[in-house]
């Protein structure tokens, strides 16, 4: 008899009989043990400046090694990558295993690896691997993902992970399950959860006109990431443009990004940017004790860096991030 077994990873808890692949595209039961059949394959492999993730209080300036691997538990209508996110598993040429993806890191000069593109989580084992040889090696450890996990696998992983930019995709519920396929309670958890590890967090909100522009849902974020998170967690608004299956709506208008910024920042937040546009108040990072502009950049260049030892050279104050 055939006997089907749970995935553990997210909380969509496929059940699958043997053969059988889950609702990521990537964990399947072979002969009763979940295998993650990207294990190895990278469909991706590239350097990117770091505040491309976005990130801008880690390490900021540097090159980052950026891998993904196929598939993603969400199906966000929105996706920019779901050609890769979206199919089934990607067969590389040749394997890259933990060791060499860290070596790569190494021989290109890059401090740090960020697992991104499309969700490093659904390819646990591969992800996990690499980050524990990386940090091994004196590696840095970034995940790029919209952190839609169980509790247990998230807690074992942070153990490598020094810095994470999460996707929150919007504050309502009913936006996870029509847009993107999952629900907004697990993400929220895991959120806290990498907090209470220890992880820097920084996160980015997409803003899609109709759907999740609203300033109620706006204060609603703010407010919830300054009670559960910290007022000095960086927030990064993203600006929508058509692609995938929203290709009806318009681009997000560059004052609705500047107003979820007024948001922001009324509500108490200390560091806020705006993305996919250029503003210079939301493009730099400045002191939230005495005004200062610590480090300014343009597009994902960083054009002047302040910072002395993580402090604001004019007040001493003591600046949130990883910047050694």
């Amino acid at each position: 008899m055939k006997i089907k077994i749970r995935c553990q990873i997210c909380p969509k808890g496929c059940e699958l009989f043997p053969g059988e692949i889950g609702d990521c595209r990537v964990r399947q039961n072979m002969d009763g043990v979940i295998h993650c059949t990207t294990y190895g394959r990278p469909c991706s492999i590239n350097i990117d400046p770091v505040e491309k993730k976005p990130l801008y209080h880690f390490l900021p300036g540097s090159p980052i090694l950026s891998i993904a691997t196929a598939g993603c538990n969400l199906h966000c209508k929105q996706c920019q990558n779901w050609q890769i996110s979206q199919t089934t598993t990607f067969e590389a040429d040749n394997k890259v295993l933990p060791d060499q993806v860290a070596g790569m890191a190494l021989e290109q000069q890059c401090p740090a690896i960020a697992y991104t593109y499309t969700e490093p989580l659904v390819s646990y084992e591969y992800t996990y691997d690499c980050c524990k040889e990386s940090a091994e090696k004196g590696l840095r450890n970034v995940l790029v993902t919209a952190a839609f996990i169980n509790p247990e696998p998230l807690r074992e992983i942070c153990r490598y992970v020094d810095a994470a930019n999460v996707d929150l995709k919007s504050f309502s519920d009913d936006f996870y399950r029509s847009i993107c396929d999952a629900r907004l309670k697990p993400v929220l958890a895991a959120l806290k959860t990498m907090k209470q590890c220890g992880v820097m967090l920084e996160i980015t909100n997409l803003i899609i006109p109709t759907l999740n522009d609203s300033k109620e849902e706006t204060k609603q974020l703010c407010a919830w990431v300054v009670e559960n998170l910290g007022i000095e967690t960086p927030l990064h608004f993203s600006r929508f443009f058509p692609q995938n299956e929203l290709k009806h709506l318009p681009p997000t208008p560059t004052d609705t990004l500047l107003h979820a910024r007024e948001i922001a920042i009324e509500t108490g937040m200390q560091f806020v940017y705006v993305g996919n546009m250029n503003d210079r108040k939301g493009e730099n990072t400045w002191c939230p004790e005495c005004g200062k502009l610590l480090i300014e950049r343009s597009g994902f260049s960083v054009s002047n860096n302040l910072l002395d030892n993580g402090t604001c050279p004019d007040c001493a104050a003591v600046i949130y991030g990883i910047w050694d």
